[in-house]
């Protein structure tokens, strides 16, 4: 069994795995939303201070496995520099304590394996990335094999739903309770523009419609906000549609693949799933309880890495606020 931790942001969670059926045995996570909700996003600071709390009291739910465990795994990158040394800290402890081999997990392929929890690997595929830190489209041919095709110029499709969502103070996370007003709104009502619809390149932007949806809301009063939602959100997925027509010209997926927090958008699924019916590809999703941070798609990585003896020294092991994906 192999333990694994995930504390990059503001959800922290521990999971066990089983090494040889790779089914999930155990998995609790403690979310701060409610703690980060009155500032209207995360604050690193605190977030790193709940997760010393939150830890190990999950920790010591597992101690039932600890005879049984074979390594310990860890979101060691990206994410916020004081929540992942958290993690990490912990990881390294329970290595040395248990004389395990330690296992540093990119939080970004933890996020495919998501499609992953209690099945089978399915490569290769098309992954769309969609979270509040990363916009970003890569193809998958095996764990060693990943390569990043266009991503984010600037903010990222959740993150401009939590911004957007500030600007209307309606809260955190803004992606939910956008999309919830959204479901009453007029798509049509307020014509943004659609992000570089004239560039030839494969990449995203949120910054300018994130700045148009501002100038909106501050023009217009509380009753006009669920049209202003409904179109931001029709436009800010309409940007990602357009952009893969233009990669679909030249490369033709047979699995394509959303996962990350945002992939829970029904609207986002729904207008993708569309695209893909006219080039006959699978689609696959996560399990709307795994498209957020979980440290169960962290152990279904580490397995994988497990079985290729993918391990790193105590003195190896740092922290790394960026992805090299």
């Amino acid at each position: 069994m192999i333990l694994s931790i995930e504390s990059s942001c503001d959800d922290s969670a521990i999971a066990i795995t089983d090494i040889k059926t790779k089914k999930l045995l155990f998995h609790k996570k403690i979310s701060q939303e409610l703690e980060h909700s009155v500032y209207g996003g995360v604050v690193p600071e605190l977030a790193a201070r709940l997760h010393a709390e939150a830890l190990p009291k999950i920790l010591a739910e597992c101690k039932p496995y600890f005879k049984e465990l074979k390594a310990v795994a860890v979101t060691s990158t990206p994410g916020l520099a004081v929540t992942l040394v958290e993690g990490v800290t912990m990881a390294k402890a329970v290595a040395v304590g248990l004389g395990i081999p330690l296992i540093g997990v990119n939080h970004l392929v933890g996020h495919i394996y998501s499609l992953f929890i209690d099945k089978p690997t399915k490569f290769p595929l098309t992954v769309l990335l969609v979270s509040g830190g990363h916009t970003q489209v890569m193809e998958v041919k095996s764990l060693e094999q990943i390569k990043t095709v266009a991503k984010s110029m600037d903010d990222s499709f959740g993150e401009s739903f939590d911004k957007v969502a500030k600007m209307m103070g309606l809260g955190y996370p803004g992606g939910p309770l956008i999309e919830e007003l959204a479901k009453d709104g007029d798509r049509k009502k307020y014509n943004f523009t659609i992000p570089l619809s004239q560039s030839p390149l494969i990449a995203f932007s949120y910054s300018g419609l994130k700045n148009a949806v501002r100038l909106a809301v501050e023009k217009s009063s509380e009753e006009d906000y669920k049209d202003i939602a409904a179109s931001f959100e029709h436009i800010a997925t309409a940007h990602i549609v357009q952009k893969l027509k233009k990669y679909f010209k030249n490369v033709r997926p047979k699995t394509f693949a959303i996962v990350g927090g945002a992939s829970a958008n029904l609207y986002l699924r729904s207008q993708i799933e569309e695209l893909l019916k006219s080039h006959g590809a699978e689609l696959l999703l996560s399990e709307l309880k795994y498209c957020s941070d979980n440290a169960a798609m962290i152990g279904r990585v580490a397995v994988e890495m497990y079985d290729k003896k993918m391990f790193s020294s105590l003195d190896e092991l740092n922290i790394s606020p960026r992805s090299s994906i």
